[in-house]
């Protein structure tokens, strides 16, 4: 199975923008044969916190017509893909959530991020289970951004048979998880580690992508390299 992270430029508060964006994009790692692409945390508001508190309206839910380009390029392609969004929950306030989107365009997984950071503390409300869904016949595990910072997620995916862990993050240019936190998790728990990283500027500072794929041994194995949009893409074994 060939699975991709892709990198684009998230407008904050052009949701339309940021849907056309992962919608060419997923249309294009379908190109190169992806069965699945992931994407970044927060991807299709931007990770701009003040602009999501203050417009309840840019919250997505599970079947938000607003996704149905992302849905029809899955369908049309065949192919999965992971998109990060403020998702509404039964409360207050929205989740920082990463929906999996399947071949059929329905909801194949929801993960809502566990382990929220700083500021995020007051505008999202934290998820309470892990991630998980199956993709022709491959486990993969979900994770966002500061969850990668707490090993047990690594290790719980590895002891529930996952194959890939996918991580959906924001890290500037100053973030050192690309050598210390990725591979690690990654040779600690004998997994692929995907990862899909932001471009440009936002909450977190400027992120110059850099998404990749660490092998179970903690080998990088493949980038989209710093600053374009674009794609790593990875042949798992």
């Amino acid at each position: 199975m060939r699975i991709a992270a892709a990198q684009f430029r998230s407008v904050p508060g052009d949701l339309a923008a940021n849907v056309r964006a992962t919608t060419a994009l997923v249309r294009e790692a379908a190109a190169w044969g992806a069965a699945f692409t992931a994407f970044c945390e927060l991807s299709l508001n931007g990770y701009a916190l003040a602009p999501i508190a203050a417009a309840p309206g840019a919250w997505f839910t599970e079947d938000d017509a607003r996704l149905d380009p992302v849905r029809e390029a899955c369908r049309e392609t065949g192919t999965a893909a992971l998109v990060g969004g403020a998702v509404r929950t039964g409360g207050p306030r929205p989740a920082i959530s990463a929906l999996v989107l399947g071949p059929d365009g329905g909801l194949l997984a929801r993960y809502d991020k566990r382990h929220l950071h700083g500021p995020e503390r007051e505008v999202f409300a934290p998820g309470d289970r892990d991630g998980r869904f199956t993709l022709g016949g491959v486990r993969f595990a979900v994770a966002v951004c500061y969850d990668n910072r707490f090993p047990g997620l690594a290790e719980r995916a590895a002891a529930d048979d996952c194959a890939v862990y996918v991580a959906s993050s924001v890290l500037n240019a100053a973030n050192d998880s690309f050598e210390t936190v990725y591979p690690a998790r990654a040779r600690d728990h004998g997994l692929h580690v995907l990862l899909a990283n932001q471009i440009g500027p936002g909450d977190e500072g400027e992120c110059f992508g850099g998404s990749a794929a660490w092998g179970p041994d903690g080998a990088l194995l493949t980038t989209a390299g710093p600053a374009a949009p674009g794609l790593a893409v990875l042949d798992l074994p």
